[in-house]
């Protein structure tokens, strides 16, 4: 199968690192040119300068905004005014007790969380939908599903992902622009990694962390280890492509078999 996104612009949001990168390195692997967004320009450099490394002669260009703000959203746009390729992958976590989350802390995940990709879609949405091709997808999460009883307002902002998505798919019905989400399982990345031992004795090596967590925090996992990013990126590349017109208003998973459903 022949991913060809040459001649492509993508951005990817929240991709200094982790999920985000490795989508970014798999779109320039397919010929795109990818925006790779971050906070501060410092470490933005480092990345953009580790994914060149990465990906010999892939197109690299380094949005510095914070995205979980209005202004931040207007000097990406600036930045990249026009996209084919919109991943919504920025995205925060971390557990807290239920009742101890104020109202503060739920504002702010929705806002980075959901309001970030909103902003987004709005202004590049109509862009692609006059060119009549386009993919805007959102990187949501098994906790989307199966609401984590340690994080239930990440949970909260990722099914609201699902619903935007949905959403935004009947917007552009019929246009050549297709919207997806990724429903991304328990995936191995240096967050996720401090979010373990959160649960998990830090005494522990880390692969023994790793095996006690998925034994008794994530036990539905039918692959039984954390998934790799890019393993994500390789089904992100997949929709951003041509050969996924015919896929749209889905939630797509790979979660390594952590839904215990045959639909999300």
């Amino acid at each position: 199968m022949n991913l060809d996104l040459d001649g492509r612009t993508a951005l990817v949001t929240g991709s200094s690192q982790g999920i985000g990168a490795a989508i970014a390195a798999g779109l320039a692997r397919a010929g795109a040119r990818v925006g790779v967004n971050g906070r501060n320009a410092g470490k933005l450099d480092e990345a953009v300068a580790g994914l060149r490394d990465q990906v010999p002669g892939g197109q690299f260009v380094p949005v510095a905004a914070d995205l979980g703000t209005e202004e931040g959203a207007e000097r990406a746009v600036a930045e990249l005014p026009d996209v084919d390729i919109l991943v919504n992958n920025l995205g925060i976590f971390g557990a807290a007790p239920a009742l101890e989350i104020d109202d503060a802390e739920w504002r702010r995940y929705f806002e980075i969380n959901v309001l970030a990709g909103v902003r987004l879609t709005r202004a590049y949405l109509p862009r692609m939908r006059d060119r009549g091709w386009g993919r805007v997808l959102y990187i949501a999460s098994d906790s989307a599903v199966v609401i984590p009883t340690e994080m239930i307002h990440y949970g909260m902002s990722k099914t609201a992902l699902l619903a935007v998505s949905r959403g935004f798919a009947k917007e552009a019905a019929g246009s050549g622009v297709t919207v997806n989400s990724v429903i991304a399982g328990p995936t191995h990345t240096e967050g996720v990694e401090d979010f373990v031992y959160q649960l998990v004795d830090r005494e522990l090596p880390w692969e023994e962390a790793q095996r006690v967590f998925m034994r008794e925090h994530r036990p539905q996992s039918l692959l039984q280890r954390l998934i790799e990013p890019e393993e994500i990126a390789n089904l992100v590349v997949y929709l951003s492509s041509p050969q996924a017109s015919a896929t749209t208003g889905a939630a797509v998973r790979v979660d390594g078999g952590y839904v215990d459903s045959i639909l999300p």
